[in-house]
């Protein structure tokens, strides 16, 4: 007897497109990081997409079984399912030295050597690689010693967490932009919000896109 097939045109329920990969990858370290999920306003914005487009995808990954919500219930996602690994291309990103999640500091711009990375990660735009040093962002879930994967541009979008430069130091921190004011916001209470005048020698190099933690942690 032949194999039952499933209908013309039907998906696969374990079939997963990259941007609800992507999405999934997003709403877990959100998770992660946070310790609660999303609202679908937080999972657009990090996903640079609507919170329309992240309630499709969400309700795309749903009906597959990959994620459960609460009706009526702003933070209710959970992950129940991860999709089958794929196995990825992998890139060298350039590791440029240390960037202090604390006070601001010069980061070294010396080549300190290379770092692979999925490409699903950093395949899109340039990116570069640092290590943290410092506290001031363990509330964003990076650590002394952690590796920030960094995209290449020269603006970011209010809430997004970016390595910026102020003078001759860089520093990592959530961008917070609310009129004309312009403040570079830690993820520690320790720490006080840099602001940022039209005075300040202040330009962003990139936006962090993802965190690599040293094995074992």
């Amino acid at each position: 007897m032949a194999a039952s097939r499933k209908g013309p045109g039907r998906p696969n329920q374990d079939e997963i497109t990259d941007a609800q990969r992507r999405t999934l990858e997003v709403l877990r370290d959100f998770i992660a990081r946070k310790r609660y999920p999303p609202t679908m306003q937080e999972l657009g914005a990090l996903l640079d997409v609507t919170a329309a487009s992240a309630h499709q995808l969400v309700k795309q990954l749903e009906r597959k079984g990959y994620v459960t919500r609460q009706p009526r219930q702003a933070r209710s996602l959970a992950v129940v399912r991860e999709p089958q690994r794929e196995i990825d291309t992998l890139v060298e990103v350039p590791l440029l030295g240390l960037v202090m999640a604390g006070p601001a500091m010069l980061a070294e711009e010396n080549l300190a050597g290379h770092i692979l990375v999925e490409s699903a990660v950093a395949g899109r735009g340039a990116c570069f690689a640092l290590v943290i040093s410092g506290d001031s962002m363990v509330g964003a879930g990076m650590r002394e010693g952690d590796v920030v994967i960094v995209r290449r541009q020269p603006v970011a979008e209010s809430g997004e967490i970016v390595v910026a430069l102020l003078g001759d130091e860089a520093t990592v921190k959530r961008l917070s932009i609310q009129g004309d004011r312009i403040e570079l916001r830690p993820e520690n209470k320790r720490y006080k919000p840099i602001a940022v005048s039209p005075e300040t020698d202040f330009r962003i190099l990139g936006k962090v896109i993802a965190i690599r933690h040293p094995a074992g942690r």
